[in-house]
């Protein structure tokens, strides 16, 4: 009887030594989860980034998603049965050892590896080499391959192969990164970038971050220490006192910074980019416009809650088009939201005070050709750079916290240059790519100063005032 007490005690003692060791089980379950980390590991699209600080769970996420596609359990995707085979790039063969190679370790249950081909070191100790690659059992009974790279072969040592996924961690080199969408081609296969954007305003910048070519698979989210639940609230504090404010971005929060800074650092697509809803026809506002005929014209329509907060509703934005297009589209847009006209049934808009200027090529101003085909332009905008700067920062984000300015999802150009707005020289912004902050400023100058912004230390006769008219208002609801 004691043989078999002691058998099952052996038993329970390794299930639970098991259970203990068993990270990919325990990864976001139980009382703590990051809910960013589930976000990725969600987003279905192909091209997907984490710009993350330092310690804010980026490259635990990128590991955790090499495991699920190699063992074939993704939650969130169709496995592939039949295996696959992907890379983990990581910058040289020592990082990849400290850093890559040892998260993916830590996921792999020992049960799946069928095999380890180390590149230096021991098989049997591959924690302490560098890893050339592992072969791994799914839940298939299928093999899938995890290659390991490093970013200091060049370029030439990563082509040839057709993969299934490619993480990188940290960013690489864009000849290696284009090559990488390369393998990955004829399979459909995914890329996966995981980084703390410390060189600068790089190719990822606008690749990714800013998707320049607008691809529709191209998705990257930011991860900072406050969203990291297991980090220590004492520590970030520590930290955070003593980075400057360049460093914290990029560190803390993982956001690109350039020598000049971002002129507008408030703006937080978290925050202020929503999914488009119908607005009440008693919030349209108004229409502004930026002209551009070579360059981008660029036109947003503005809506206003009764509580002052500004929302950006639907965007045209279109290069090297005459104003009868222009025009054309406009009311395209604006039939489409029903959109409200003058008393004398035109449309109506903002637009830059260059427009109403005739030039030697031609007879009319932009002004007059908007006229002519059925939209009523204002150019009486006040274009102060400086004060539209600070008033649409205060849209922003007010002095108590709180943003009054709201951006539709598919204003992708408008949400595109909010983020890629840098200060040059001379305490000036970089003329380039603003054409939609142009129009969004004449707009906002355009509104009246909301004290709602602003805490306003009232007097006492002014609030005698108030108690007044709450009075007189409460007394004629009675009757």
């Amino acid at each position: 009887m004691s043989q078999i007490i002691e058998k099952i005690a052996r038993i329970e003692a390794e299930q639970a030594r098991r259970k203990a060791s068993d990270f990919l089980n325990k990864y976001n379950r139980g009382s703590k989860v990051h809910q960013k980390q589930l976000a990725f590991h969600k987003c279905l699209k192909r091209n997907r980034w984490v710009f993350g600080g330092n310690r804010s769970g980026k490259s635990e996420c990128g590991a955790v998603e090499v495991v699920y596609m190699a063992r074939g359990i993704h939650p969130y995707r169709e496995n592939r049965k039949e295996g696959v085979s992907g890379w983990v790039v990581s910058l040289s063969r020592q990082v990849q050892r400290d850093v890559a190679q040892e998260k993916v370790l830590r996921y792999l249950a020992p049960g799946c590896i069928e095999q380890i081909v180390m590149s230096s070191g021991r098989a049997d100790s591959p924690e302490s080499g560098i890893i050339d690659f592992i072969v791994v059992r799914n839940a298939f009974g299928k093999l899938s391959k995890i290659g390991f790279k490093s970013c200091d072969q060049g370029r030439e040592k990563f082509q040839g192969a057709s993969l299934d996924f490619v993480w990188f961690d940290e960013e690489p080199p864009f000849d290696i990164y284009r090559e990488c969408q390369m393998r990955v081609l004829d399979k459909e296969g995914d890329i996966f970038g995981t980084m703390t954007p410390l060189k600068g305003l790089t190719w990822v910048y606008d690749e990714i971050y800013l998707n320049s070519s607008a691809s529709p698979e191209v998705w990257h989210e930011h991860m900072t220490w406050d969203d990291n639940p297991y980090l220590s609230k004492k520590e970030v504090a520590f930290l955070t006192a003593s980075l400057s404010p360049d460093e914290l971005a990029a560190r803390k929060e993982g956001k690109f910074t350039a020598l000049g800074g971002m002129v507008y650092p408030e703006f937080d697509e978290n925050v202020h980019v929503i999914e488009p809803f119908n607005i009440p026809p008693e919030w349209q506002d108004n229409i502004s416009i930026d002209p551009g005929l070579n360059n981008p014209l660029s036109a947003h329509w503005y809506a206003v809650d009764f509580d002052g907060n500004v929302y950006v509703v639907a965007e045209h934005f279109e290069a090297k088009r005459d104003v009868i297009y222009h025009a054309a589209r406009i009311k395209e847009i604006s039939s489409r939201l029903g959109w409200h006209v003058g008393s004398n049934g035109m449309l109506q808009a903002l637009i830059d005070s260059a427009a109403t200027q005739r030039t030697l090529a031609a007879s009319k101003s932009v002004v007059d050709l908007f006229y002519e085909n059925g939209i009523l332009t204002n150019p009486r905008v006040n274009k102060d750079m400086f004060s539209g700067i600070s008033t649409v920062k205060r849209y922003l984000k007010d002095g108590e916290g709180k943003a009054h300015l709201y951006i539709f999802k598919n204003c992708t150009n408008l949400i595109r240059e909010l983020k890629s707005y840098w200060w040059g020289e001379q305490d000036a912004p970089i003329k380039r790519d603003d054409h939609a902050l142009d129009e969004l400023r004449y707009y906002l100058m355009t509104r009246p100063q909301n004290n709602r912004f602003e805490k306003e230390q009232k007097n006492e006769i002014a609030l005698d005032k108030e108690k007044l008219i709450r009075k007189l208002r409460t007394s004629k609801l009675r009757f």
